[in-house]
């Protein structure tokens, strides 16, 4: 005798990050805000590296309901951020695989774009996919930026503290306006920061550090050096011998003989 199996429980599972789509093929509005997003994610990447858990997305599909899926409107936040999720490379961001939306988002907003990011875009940040904290900037026009923390599920406006930096309390992190160059782009850019205000810094950053720290100690290094060879010329001059000197100094005979008078 067959069984049969009643129909509300013959259900269809939802679709996988690997089924959904995960590129619309549509660029960044500018090299500006591609750049921008770029500073964001690779300087909050570098970060999380100290951490055990941790995503950074730019520019990726997050899949947040069925409705969404099948009304196909894939398009994701030019930036979010996920604590408390495994590391690893995701192909689209999908809300019933993680387990949990973003914990920030950020919009890099345009003249054609702002209306869209400052509104509905907004509004699904806050109703549908709650999104814990909510940024936008204009890259072009740094004056234009704002950022909201979602209190009894709706969005309130974060106030700039005493430094006119947002912070953001999921991350433990603040967002400055900084003005220099990147990707060989002068610009104000927005950029992550401690809560102390020291940047959290980009790869060529980090080198440009190491290499200074490292040209000043040999700096230092050398400047004791002429001046541990110079006590011993002094040393001599008062009639002391290799040997006497050798015991103040703590260096070899031959390295006080190679020194010249």
């Amino acid at each position: 005798m067959s069984e049969t199996v009643p129909a509300q429980y013959n259900l269809k599972l939802p679709p996988t990050q690997k089924e959904l789509p995960c590129d619309d093929g549509i660029p960044m509005e500018t090299a500006r805000h591609k750049a921008q997003m770029d500073l964001l994610m690779e300087t909050l990447s570098t970060w999380l590296d100290a951490r055990d858990d941790g995503f950074v997305g730019g520019n990726m599909f997050i899949y947040f309901s069925l409705a969404q899926v099948r009304n196909q409107d894939f398009r994701g936040p030019d930036f979010f951020a996920v604590l408390d999720v495994p590391k690893g490379e995701r192909l689209s961001w999908v809300v019933w695989e993680e387990g949990k939306a973003p914990d920030v988002v950020i919009e890099l907003i345009s003249e054609t774009t702002k209306e869209r990011d400052k509104n509905e875009k907004k509004r699904i940040y806050q109703n549908q996919m709650r999104v814990p904290e909510y940024f936008w900037y204009d890259p072009f026009n740094p004056d234009d930026w704002a950022g909201f923390a979602l209190q009894n599920r709706v969005y309130r406006p974060i106030a700039p503290n005493h430094q006119n930096q947002l912070i953001s309390e999921s991350l433990g992190l603040v967002l400055l306006r900084w003005e220099g160059r990147y990707h060989g782009i002068e610009a104000t850019w927005l950029r992550w920061a401690t809560l102390e205000g020291e940047l959290l810094l980009t790869d060529g950053e980090m080198r440009d550090r190491e290499r200074s720290a490292k040209e000043l100690a040999e700096q230092r290094a050398a400047q004791l050096e002429s001046q541990l060879q110079q006590v011993v010329r002094n040393l001599r001059q008062q009639g002391m011998t290799v040997t006497q000197i050798a015991s103040i100094t703590g260096l070899s005979d031959t390295q006080i003989e190679a020194i010249n008078p």
